[in-house]
């Protein structure tokens, strides 16, 4: 089974279709569900997908336009209508706390949950640390104050061997040592390296989280290379002036980000509606970055 994977709730732009929701993307590790943007019909899609309400814990807002936001007032009187206990974190900016909390005065006074709203500014800067993850804004560069966001789980330990630790009669009390790359000292004195004990440790993951921003070379170091990257492609080449006008970007800037990141895989998404086939965007993203996934409503993608 998983333990990092990817959520696709919603994938369209501002205008909604028959074919795709607006914005909304759910990361899950190890048992817990974050949210990145709620657009229109995220609580709808979240059920649909079979994810449990009272595992959501985190929810990060990109930036405040409607098709990133309006669906999350529904989803919060939702949980508290379903008696959902715990504490839910929205990490958004001042203005976005500050409308969020009068919604919510009005339509749901009464949260079964602790709410909490994390400020956040525009800059690039970790915002999350928990002992398996840390999760880290990128500035980009919108309409309005707009940011990504970057998973990136901590190193895992190595993994004991059983039998040498057995055999070399290791101490319990120094398991957790030697999970962390420690040699072990025995008692006439010699010296047990690590890797007589322990074999290498289950690679760690990451997921990049590009959304609304005009096409920015630079960004590329900034994320890093990452197993997964998801880059807005609202526009394709034939509409590349639009797409600056609007600070959006082309599928072909955003495979061209993912490749000079050193990404592995690439993911679609926020496509504009006038398009009616969205094979485009993979097919133009694939002549710059080899290994695109186009985007759609229900797909879930495995990190591990």
């Amino acid at each position: 089974m998983s333990t990092f994977s990817i959520h696709t709730l919603g994938c369209g732009s501002a205008k909604p279709t028959v074919h795709h929701n607006p914005s909304c993307t759910v990361v899950e590790h190890r048992g817990t569900l974050y949210m990145i943007d709620c657009g229109e019909g995220a609580q709808k899609a979240f059920q649909k997908a079979r994810l449990k309400f009272s595992r959501l814990r985190h929810i990060f807002l990109t930036h405040l336009h409607g098709d990133h936001v309006l669906g999350l007032p529904g989803l919060l009187s939702t949980l508290a209508l379903g008696n959902e206990g715990g504490h839910i974190t929205v990490h958004t900016f001042r203005e976005g706390a500050e409308i969020l909390r009068t919604i919510l005065d009005f339509f749901a006074k009464d949260l079964t949950f602790e709410l909490e709203f994390d400020i956040i500014e525009p800059t690039d800067k970790v915002i999350l640390d928990t002992p398996s993850l840390t999760v880290r804004t990128v500035k980009l560069h919108h309409r309005v104050p707009c940011v990504g966001y970057v998973f990136e789980e901590k190193p895992n330990l190595r993994h004991i061997r059983p039998d040498m630790i057995k055999y070399h009669q290791v101490p319990v009390r120094q398991i957790r040592d030697i999970k962390e790359g420690a040699d072990f000292i025995n008692s006439e004195g010699k010296v047990i390296p690590n890797s007589l004990l322990t074999s290498p440790p289950t690679p760690s993951h990451s997921y990049a989280h590009i959304g609304d921003t005009i096409y920015m070379p630079g960004i590329a170091k900034k994320i890093g290379p990452v197993d997964l990257l998801y880059h807005e492609t609202t526009y394709l080449d034939q509409h590349e002036a639009e797409a600056k006008a609007r600070f959006h970007s082309t599928a072909r800037q955003a495979a061209t980000v993912a490749r000079d990141a050193g990404a592995h895989r690439m993911l679609t998404g926020h496509y504009s509606s006038r398009y009616k086939d969205d094979t485009q965007f993979a097919r133009e993203a694939e002549e710059v970055f080899p290994d695109v996934i186009l985007n759609k409503e229900g797909l879930r993608i495995d990190l591990d």
